[in-house]
């Protein structure tokens, strides 16, 4: 398989899960789509198997493993992380794994990690947080689900800016506290579908203090208790949203404005969820194609944080 083949194999997946993935947009310049689309379909084949269907979590286990381990052959020999120019080379296919596309997603990461100088322990915090999923369902303070967030959510960020050239403590920062806003409010926009799954991400230290009782979510619905505890939950969210706000003005060029929608979106998910009582078992929300443009207007008229002016 060449190596166009490879990454043409990451962009057919980005796309089958846009809704997920808006970072591989047309807003992404056609060079960097790719590799943007390679991240992606590493960590989408790394969170199917940490949910595999059928398999015990021992065996979903393994999965992570083998392909923790395919990931670090295909990677380049590990460089410091000081910008470098490097030349594309040649990719080779690792061996087939369990998934039908995992030779052409190692390969083309693996080009990527070169390409770009992408450091190895980003990938690798990605696996911890899947493995994680598999033993862990129940946090109990705001510090556990952090640190969940900062292996799940915020290696992807730290990417996407290295993928855009951007090396900066300050916006690696700033991009933390953006991509945990995101994780957050995931995790309150889905809570029935986590739940259903085992899962609860809503600290234990939270739920507790409002008198909530997680055996009430069998009956599908969010009790006066649950909305209070939720409204705490989006609270501190929205205050990480105000946190990484900077980052989007940090950036330049189109993937300004992409990350400046992608805030918009989150933000207007939580909103949402705000204005109907945290009732995720009535009505999901999602974004429409009328939210699509009332983001897009508001992208374009977007005002700069002011210490980023």
């Amino acid at each position: 398989m060449s190596s166009s083949e490879a990454y043409a194999a990451c962009l057919r997946i980005a796309r089958e899960h846009y809704e997920n993935f808006p970072v591989a947009s047309w807003l992404v310049p056609a060079t960097i789509r790719p590799h943007v689309a390679a991240v992606y379909a590493f960590a989408r084949i790394a969170d199917d198997y940490a949910d595999e269907p059928g398999r015990s979590p021992d065996q979903r286990l393994a999965l992570l493993a083998d392909w923790r381990e395919r990931l670090h052959r295909a990677a380049p020999p590990a460089r410091a992380e000081a910008p470098a120019t490097v030349a594309p080379q040649p990719v080779a296919v690792a061996p087939a794994g369990p998934h039908p596309l995992a030779g052409a997603i190692l390969a083309a990461v693996g080009g990527t990690m070169r390409e770009f100088d992408l450091p190895i322990e980003l990938f690798d915090d990605l696996i911890d947080a899947f493995e994680q999923d598999v033993v862990t369902t129940r946090y109990q303070t705001w510090a556990e689900v952090d640190g969940y967030c900062s292996r799940s959510a915020n290696p992807v960020g730290r990417l996407v800016l290295r993928l855009f050239g951007y090396r900066d403590l300050r916006m690696d920062r700033a991009s933390d506290a953006f991509c945990t806003a995101l994780q957050l409010t995931n995790f309150w926009q889905d809570l029935g579908i986590d739940w259903a799954r085992g899962r609860l991400y809503v600290p234990g230290e939270v739920w507790r203090r409002h008198g909530a009782d997680p055996a009430s979510l069998d009956g599908r619905r969010v009790t006066t208790e649950w909305a209070a505890a939720l409204r705490e939950c989006a609270d501190r969210t929205r205050g990480l949203y105000a946190e990484g706000r900077p980052v989007c003005d940090m950036v330049s060029g189109r993937l300004a404005y992409e990350l400046r929608a992608t805030w918009l979106g989150g933000a207007r998910i939580l909103d949402r969820l705000e204005r109907h009582a945290f009732d995720v078992f009535g009505a999901r929300p999602t974004l429409s194609a009328v939210d699509g443009l009332v983001i897009a207007c508001r992208t374009l008229v977007w005002r700069r944080a002011p210490d980023t002016a």
